[in-house]
């Protein structure tokens, strides 16, 4: 559960707050606010500062007796050399709020000077983030050694409407990322493609949407063929969700989100290693980005036309599954060679966007946990960029540049179609070791032909195996923010 969060103007120093975070650059001057807070403690701030006990690095946090009047206790968390205020507060209220949790202080009072709107709304995903942890499957410590959850923070900033617009959309996007981590975060036997379902189903009905879920049965009379491919060795029943969201209500043309949804992938017949094989719970990131961001876009009440379309299965191995060698029809009736059912992803996103054609979108977006290959190029950073639409390109880098999701383009060319030919089929689902993560774009782009479209590879962004300082290890959110800032930047 996301903390309380509210703002105002206050007092530093005579504000009675069991924590007061406070955040400074490397070089920035003391503020009014915090010389006062600092003559209250005596100059502890100062002589921190002064001494270079406190430099203001990024992420360094240091922490301070509070004054007898104010809080009790202040911890200065640095910015660093700010390049990117808003970004560099999202990262340090985060860091914040999770020392907070870790203290067990249940009430916290953050300061990082003068906000406009967009920086009050970055604060509030920060905090709602580093106080995020999922304790579903955990058993409490017993009661005398529990530590409190941090439930209330207030931002010491002036009132104003900006600001209430701003901590209106912070707390909406807190919302989106909070359930995609959680969906990420859950077991593959509690996050199952029914449970998907359920969850879209929940959203509809929380925002108004119009919610359509198919099964197995529905799927095989609309002939999708290569996504039923990757669902015939399991007994669960793959499940196709569409959430439409009518913003815009003038019969404008939607914008399409797709998400992979593998809610467990073992690599099926090209079964995988053993180690680390349960991170494979989040092969469906992509999915939950989908519902989060609906969640985000429906509480924003954002005035623009919205589908979200995902994929759920799980890909295992049995007498049934679909195995190398194997040809499949798509839905768009392009045959598929099958030569890795470990490269099952795209064989789901080719059969879903085909289908979205229907909707005649203004534009489609994918995102998907889609290669091992995407994480050699660009490591745990930036999400990998493929589209052949440089302006689509340059929109969706934007989006995730503001949303903290960078992205980084990388080549989509016809050469590379010669990595997925066939020799017996129209292509075939993987193109080897070389080049991996554009030929399995390339792969996606036979189904996207007439149709605006970029495909977003977020296998080393979605989610984490180490503590990430202002997340813990896990998922991170990931395609979320960055999904929602490309709806704003077309709402009207």
């Amino acid at each position: 559960m996301n903390p309380t969060i509210s703002f105002g103007r206050v007092s530093l120093s005579a504000y009675k707050a069991p924590l007061l975070a406070v955040a400074l650059g490397d070089d920035a001057d003391l503020s009014d606010e915090v010389r006062e807070l600092d003559g209250a403690m005596g100059g502890a701030i100062s002589r921190a500062k002064d001494s270079r006990d406190f430099r203001g690095a990024r992420d360094e946090t240091l922490w301070l007796s509070g004054s007898a009047k104010g809080p009790r206790m202040v911890l200065l968390v640095g910015l660093g050399a700010v390049s990117d205020r808003t970004g560099a507060l999202r990262r340090a209220a985060a860091i914040a709020s999770r020392q907070a949790n870790k203290l067990g202080v249940s009430e916290m009072t953050w300061h990082g000077g003068d906000l406009n709107e967009r920086e009050i709304e970055a604060v509030v995903l920060g905090l709602s983030a580093g106080a995020w942890d999922y304790t579903e499957t955990k058993t409490l410590p017993p009661e005398n050694e529990r530590r409190a959850q941090l439930s209330a923070v207030s931002i010491a900033a002036a009132d104003s409407a900006a600001g209430q617009r701003g901590l209106a959309n912070g707390l909406a996007l807190a919302e989106g990322h909070s359930l995609a981590r959680r969906l990420a975060m859950m077991p593959g036997n509690l996050c199952t493609p029914d449970y998907l379902a359920e969850t879209a189903r929940e959203i509809a009905g929380r925002h108004g949407m119009e919610v359509t879920v198919w099964g197995r049965t529905e799927m095989q009379e609309e002939g999708m063929g290569s996504f039923l491919a990757v669902a015939q060795g399991t007994p669960q029943d793959p499940k196709l969700v569409v959430l439409k969201y009518d913003g815009a209500r003038n019969g404008s043309a939607p914008i399409v989100l797709v998400g992979k949804g593998l809610c467990f992938d073992s690599g099926g017949i090209s079964i995988k290693p053993p180690q680390n094989m349960e991170l494979m719970k989040f092969d469906m990131c992509g999915a939950a980005g989908v519902l989060g961001a609906l969640d985000a876009i429906g509480r924003m009440k954002l005035d623009v036309n919205v589908i979200g379309v995902i994929g759920a299965t799980t890909n295992m191995p049995s007498g049934t599954a679909f195995k190398p060698g194997d040809v499949v029809r798509s839905h768009l009736g392009k045959y598929i060679e099958v030569v890795n059912t470990d490269a099952e992803g795209r064989m789901v996103l080719a059969d879903l966007l085909s289908y979205v054609r229907r909707f005649n979108p203004a534009v489609t977006v994918d995102a998907a946990t889609l290669t091992g290959a995407v994480v050699i190029a660009l490591g745990h950073t930036a999400t990998g960029v493929f589209s052949s639409d440089d302006a689509l390109t340059t929109e969706v880098l934007d989006a995730g540049k503001r949303a903290g999701e960078p992205g980084w383009p990388l080549p989509l060319w016809d050469e590379y179609k010669e990595l997925i030919k066939s020799d017996v089929a129209d292509m075939k689902n993987a193109g080897g070791r070389a080049a991996g993560s554009t030929s399995a774009a390339m792969f996606l782009k036979e189904f996207t032909e007439g149709m605006p479209w970029i495909h977003l590879d977020i296998a080393g962004t979605a989610y984490s195996e180490t503590d990430l300082v202002a997340l813990p290890k896990g998922p991170t959110g990931v395609p979320v923010g960055t999904f929602v800032e490309f709806v704003r930047g077309r709402a009207s």
